[in-house]
Formats: C-alpha cells, sequence, structure tokens
C-alpha cells in the first residue's frame, strides 16, 4: 500500500501506539546471548525496525540507489521528488545532537536536489534504562522545524575550529522558554544556511556562494512548481 509520510506516521503512532513502548538489543553469538545495555547502535537498529514494520504493514517503500544516499527510504515509487524519508534517532534524555547533514554537502545537494526541502524526518526520541530502550516520543518534522539559529551562527551547526561541519537541530520540543526558536518557513531556513556560509570565511567570498540563494530558490520553483515559501 502506498502511504504519505504523515498517513505513515499516523499508522506507527496513533494506530500501532509506538511511543511508550519498549526493545531490547540481544546479541547472540555461538551459544551466548546477552542484552546490550549500550546506546551505540541504536539509531540504526531503529532504523532497521521501521524498515522491517513496514514490510509487515505492506507499505511500499525503496532504498536509494546507494545506502549512504540521502534518504534513507523513499515512499513514492512513481516520483522522486516527493515521498523522502528520513530516520533520526536520539536519547531523550539529552539534547538532540544528531546529525542533519554535512554543511558543505547539504549546499550543493540543494543546488542540485532543491525538492529535497520537502523531506519528511521521522524522528524518535528514546530513553535506555537497564537493557530497556523506550521510546519516548516520536515526531514528523520538515527540515526547517527542526533547525534553527545559535549564539554566533546564523544556522545551529557543529563546528570545529571556526568551521561549520554538520547541521544540527535545536530543542525544537522543548516547552520550556527558550532563546532560540526553530525557524517558520523553509525560505527562512535556507536563508539562513545562506547567512552562515557568508559568515564561515571558507565560503563567504567564493562564487557560488554569491549566487546560491538565488539559484536554490529559482530551482525549488522549477522542480516542483512552486514558490519557496
Amino acid at each position: 500500500m502506498k502511504l504519505t509520510a504523515e498517513q505513515l506516521y499516523k499508522r506507527l503512532v496513533s494506530d500501532n501506539k509506538l511511543i511508550g513502548q519498549k526493545g531490547k538489543i540481544t546479541f547472540k553469538l555461538m551459544d551466548i546471548s546477552l542484552e546490550v545495555d549500550t546506546k551505540d547502535t541504536v539509531g540504526n537498529l531503529v532504523q532497521e525496525w521501521i524498515k522491517a514494520w513496514m514490510i509487515k504493514e505492506n507499505i511500499e517503500f525503496s532504498d536509494p540507489p546507494n545506502t549512504q544516499d540521502f534518504p534513507d527510504f523513499l515512499l513514492d515509487s512513481s516520483d522522486n521528488k516527493k515521498g523522502l524519508l528520513e530516520i533520526k534517532c536520539f536519547d531523550y534524555d539529552a539534547s538532540p545532537n544528531f546529525d542533519i547533514a554535512a554543511f558543505l554537502a547539504y549546499r550543493r545537494s540543494l543546488l542540485q536536489y532543491p525538492y529535497r526541502l520537502d523531506s519528511d524526518y521521522l524522528i524518535i526520541g528514546y530513553a535506555m534504562v537497564g537493557t530497556d530502550i523506550i521510546i519516548k516520543d516520536v515526531w514528523l518534522k520538515k527540515v526547517w522545524e527542526i533547525c534553527g539559529p545559535s549564539e554566533k551562527w546564523d544556522l545551529r551547526c557543529n563546528v570545529k575550529q571556526g568551521e561549520p561541519t554538520n547541521i544540527r537541530p535545536i530543542k525544537w520540543y522543548s516547552n520550556q522558554r527558550t532563546k532560540f526558536k526553530p525557524f517558520s518557513t523553509a525560505k527562512e531556513f535556507v536563508e539562513a544556511f545562506d547567512g552562515t556560509q557568508r559568515q564561515w570565511s571558507r565560503t563567504s567570498r567564493d562564487s557560488e556562494t554569491s549566487t546560491w540563494l538565488r539559484n536554490v530558490v529559482n530551482g525549488y520553483k522549477k522542480s516542483t512548481g512552486k514558490d519557496l515559501i
């Protein structure tokens, strides 16, 4: 069956009651079996579980041609510009510090595939209690709904030696008063990305930066038929 990301989310969260469920990671070799209590592999295993669940539910999907490519799953086999679904997982008791994308790779990607801005992110927050993995919350978000600025940069990134390496989310789900809020629109997000590459000495003066924002906005219109708003 063919589902949109919104329909998949409803089926997973509302119909199958994923939030609150408990799981374990078990490793078995020869006649020795043990329950794993480390978090190192949780993200990859949750993604594999989502895949197995979709197969069980007869949900139509395909993998990208290269397993390292974006996104994790394609939900629309008839249109490779739609149904892009990325899975992210993080420790709910800590900050959501997963990498959304490498900064420079994302810069190139939006020039070539500006419709990537419409991708959906299925995000799973978990807690580990002993060897139990407890699903605390699940979200379906667009990239701009989980990103925001930081103290020094227009777009929050992991910064090493003054260079933004990976785009990082902010705590979009916090009910507490926070200084930085998620972006409101896709256009606000790409404008912040552009501001960040203009802040960074490595990219501030190159020719690609000077036309990047205009080319992404025009490319999005050409590839989707919609204005970037």
